[in-house]
């Protein structure tokens, strides 16, 4: 059998209703979002080739349900499970709203039920968060200047990865700042400390341009997991037992950053001014030109 069809280009003639939807639906995102989208709709497109099934057109609510079963049966987490399904309910939920199909099939599907309620990404306490950037400093300085970026600036590691020499090249009010484009492609931008800076300018050496942080071996720019391979190093290196990963790194970034002053305290309002009762009688009283009261 042959593989399922694809999804991209956009060819109208030879589409079919249900490529259609999925192209309609998928150029809405942009950037990592629309491959991780385009991925998953191409997985369920698969398996509905496989058993026989168009991916839009009669499909009930029981086929959505075997499909979440046949995800979990793959051995996949029920976080995993719940974000291969975004994809897949949301191209449902607009093809309802575009009238291709009389109903949603997919929204009284239940997913894996997930507890929310505590993170379990750890973030480094303020001495390991100390041994970390020392450590990575001696390792190379493309590593120092990921730490820093991630421990300190508290950067997810696709915008680490993605800082460039031009983006901290400009000052604002007497500070080198850094400029990004963080999650959902919203611009940012940051002060650097004096530390950071210097990281940073060791790691650029004499380069003008271009990405910062390389591989030390080859010298292409990294991506985000050479980010992790490269925090997993340094975390090994500096003896820190627990999984330690670059959103720990951002986790002790929030929490565990020093900070250089300590905030303003607000006094309380005092309220309107109120004169004591005798206020007339303590001033001096006037006298007259003779001397007397």
């Amino acid at each position: 059998m042959s593989g399922p069809a694809p999804l991209l280009p956009f060819q109208p003639a030879t589409m079919s209703t249900a490529q259609l939807a999925a192209v309609s639906y998928l150029a809405r995102y942009a950037g990592r979002t629309h491959v991780l989208y385009s991925f998953q709709l191409r997985q369920w497109f698969a398996w509905c080739e496989g058993n026989g099934l168009d991916p839009l057109v009669g499909i009930q609510r029981a086929h959505v349900e075997l499909y979440i079963r046949q995800l979990g049966d793959r051995g996949l987490m029920d976080s995993s499970v719940v974000t291969t399904m975004h994809a897949v309910r949301g191209y449902f939920r607009f093809a309802h709203i575009d009238g291709l199909i009389p109903a949603d099939p997919a929204v009284y599907a239940p997913l894996p039920k997930i507890d929310r309620d505590e993170s379990r990404t750890q973030g480094l306490d303020r001495l390991e968060l100390i041994r970390f950037l020392q450590v990575a400093q001696t390792i190379t300085v493309h590593h120092g200047a990921l730490a820093f970026l991630l421990g300190i600036n508290a950067l997810r590691a696709s915008e680490a990865a993605a800082v460039r020499i031009e983006d901290y090249a400009d000052t604002l009010r007497g500070y080198r700042v850094l400029h990004l484009v963080g999650k959902g492609n919203k611009p940012a931008t940051m002060p650097l400390t004096v530390p950071v800076l210097r990281v940073l300018e060791a790691c650029r050496g004499e380069r003008t341009s271009g990405r910062l942080v390389l591989r030390p071996v080859s010298g292409r720019p990294i991506d985000r997991r050479d980010a992790y391979r490269m925090v997993t190093r340094i975390a090994k290196t500096a003896g820190i037992p627990r999984h330690t990963s670059p959103h720990s790194l951002r986790h002790a970034g929030d929490h565990q950053r020093p900070r250089r002053r300590r905030p303003a305290t607000r006094r309380p309002d005092p309220g309107p001014t109120r004169r004591p009762q005798n206020h007339r009688a303590l001033r001096p009283r006037p006298r007259q030109p003779d001397g007397t009261p």
